[in-house]
C-alpha cells in the first residue's frame, strides 16, 4: 500500500525532467521542510534535471507556509512546477494566486488537514481523505524518502539510501514524531548510517570540539539538531540548507561552526524568555490556559518556548511575537489535547493557522489578540 497520489507526484516530476521544465522547491524552513528539500532535490538531479529553483521563506517577515511575497518574488520563474515541502496544507489562498500565477503546484506536507484542501494540482498528505496508508506519522521528509524511492527506481543506490535516511532519521527526531513503525525503521537505519557518514555537513560537525565528544550516535544526532534547527535565511537559502548541501568539509565548518555559536545565544535567550513567562504565568495560576504575548520575543524561538513552558505548567500553552498590526504564535498541548481543534474552534479571529494536534502555530491580527485568548479559555472550560 502507498501514500495517495505518491506515485502521481512522481510521474509528473520525471516528466518535469523529461521535458527540462524548470522546477521550483519551495521548503518550509525548519529543519524537516530542509531534509525534504534535500531528498528531493538531489534526487531530481541523479534524474537529470538541472532547471532547478530552491526557495525558503523568511519565518520573522513572511510567516510560515507559502506567502504573497515568496509569490511575487518567484513569478519571474512561471510558469513551472511549484512544489511544496513541510507545507501548503493550510496555504488556500495563496495556491489560488501560485496557479493564477501559472504555477502547477504539488503540496507534499504532513500537517493536519482542516476543513479542506487546497486547490493544488497534487496533494500528498497521508491524512488526507482517502488515504489508505496506515501509518499517518511520518515527517514531510520520511514522505519524501518514500517520493525518492519511486522517482528513482532501479537507480536508488545503497549509497543515496544511506545518505537520504540520515537527513530522514535527524528530521524525524527533530520534529518530535512517534519513534515506531516506519519511522523507528528509517531512524535506526538512517542514525546507523549517520555515524560514518560521508556528507560534508555532517563530517564538519564531528570535527568541532563542543560537538566530538559524544557517547552515541542518537546523542551526535540530538547536539546538531538544536544547531541546524536555528538558522535564517540568506537570499532564500537557508543556512542548514547551505550547510548540508556543501560539497567539501573545508566549506562546511565554518557554516557548522558559526551555527553552534547561534545555539549557544539561542539556548541562553530561550531561557531568559521562559522565565519571564514563568513568572507572569505564575500570577494567572487561576487560568486554565498559558497565554503570553511580548513584542521582544523572536517568532524562531516560540515553539520551543512554547514547549518548555508547557512542560512547567501541563497547560495548553500559546506564545505569541506581537508584532506592529499582525503578531505570531505558537501553540504546546498536553497529551490527549489537540491544538488544531482549539485554533479551529476559534479561528474567526485568525488569519491563518496549521500543525499537529500537539503543536501548532497560527497568524493573528492584534485587534483580535484578547478575543481569540478569551475563546480559548471559553474552549478549554468545555
Amino acid at each position: 500500500m502507498e501514500i495517495k497520489n505518491l506515485k502521481i507526484a512522481a510521474q509528473r516530476i520525471k516528466t518535469a525532467v523529461e521535458r527540462e521544465d524548470k522546477i521550483i522547491l519551495y521548503g518550509d524552513a525548519d529543519l524537516d521542510g530542509v531534509t525534504s528539500l534535500i531528498i528531493l532535490k538531489e534526487s531530481i538531479k541523479n534524474l537529470g534535471g538541472r532547471e532547478i529553483v530552491v526557495y525558503f521563506p523568511n519565518l520573522e517577515k513572511d510567516g510560515y507556509g507559502l506567502n504573497k511575497k515568496a509569490l511575487d518574488f518567484l513569478k519571474k520563474e512561471a510558469p513551472s512546477l511549484l512544489i511544496l515541502l513541510d507545507c501548503g496544507i493550510s496555504n488556500f489562498e495563496e495556491i489560488e494566486l501560485a496557479k493564477k500565477l501559472l504555477f502547477e503546484v504539488i503540496v507534499i506536507d504532513h500537517h493536519e488537514v482542516l476543513d479542506k484542501l487546497p486547490s493544488a494540482q497534487i496533494i500528498v498528505d497521508p491524512k488526507q481523505k482517502g488515504d489508505d496508508y496506515p501509518f499517518k506519522s511520518l515527517a514531510t521528509s520520511g514522505i519524501a524518502f518514500k517520493l525518492a524511492e519511486i522517482l528513482l527506481g532501479d537507480k536508488m543506490t545503497g549509497f543515496l539510501r544511506s545518505n537520504f535516511l540520515e537527513l530522514v532519521a535527524i528530521s524525524t527526531i527533530a520534529d518530535m514524531m512517534p519513534e515506531k513503525e516506519d519511522n523507528e525503521l528509517m531512524i535506526r537505519e538512517g542514525l546507523l548510517s549517520l555515524e560514518n557518514s560521508l556528507r560534508p555537513g555532517f563530517k564538519a560537525f564531528k570535527e568541532l570540539e563542543e560537538i566530538k565528544d559524544y557517547v552515541s550516535t542518537r546523542e551526535f544526532a540530538q547536539k546538531i539538531i538544536s544547531a541546524l534547527n536555528i538558522s535564517k535565511i540568506k537570499d532564500h537559502l537557508n543556512e542548514t540548507y547551505l550547510l548540508l548541501t556543501s560539497r567539501t568539509i573545508d566549506e562546511a565548518q565554518d557554516l557548522a561552526r558559526e551555527l553552534l555559536e547561534k545555539r549557544i545565544q539561542r539556548q541562553a535567550k530561550i531561557i531568559e524568555i521562559t522565565e519571564i513567562i514563568e513568572n507572569q504565568a505564575l500570577e494567572k495560576s487561576q487560568d486554565n490556559i498559558v497565554f503570553e504575548e511580548s513584542s521582544d520575543w523572536p517568532i524562531p524561538l516560540l515553539g520551543t518556548i512554547a514547549s518548555r513552558t508547557l512542560a512547567y505548567f501541563q497547560k495548553p500553552t500559546f506564545i505569541v511575537s506581537r508584532g506592529t498590526k499582525k503578531s505570531r504564535g505558537s501553540v504546546r498541548m498536553p497529551k490527549e489535547m489537540n491544538g488544531v481543534q482549539a485554533l479551529k474552534n476559534c479561528s474567526q479571529f485568525l488569519e491563518g493557522f496549521g500543525g499537529h494536534p500537539p503543536a501548532a502555530g497560527f497568524a493573528i491580527k492584534n485587534e483580535n489578540l484578547e478575543k481569540f485568548k478569551n475563546c480559548l479559555i471559553q474552549y478549554f472550560k468545555k
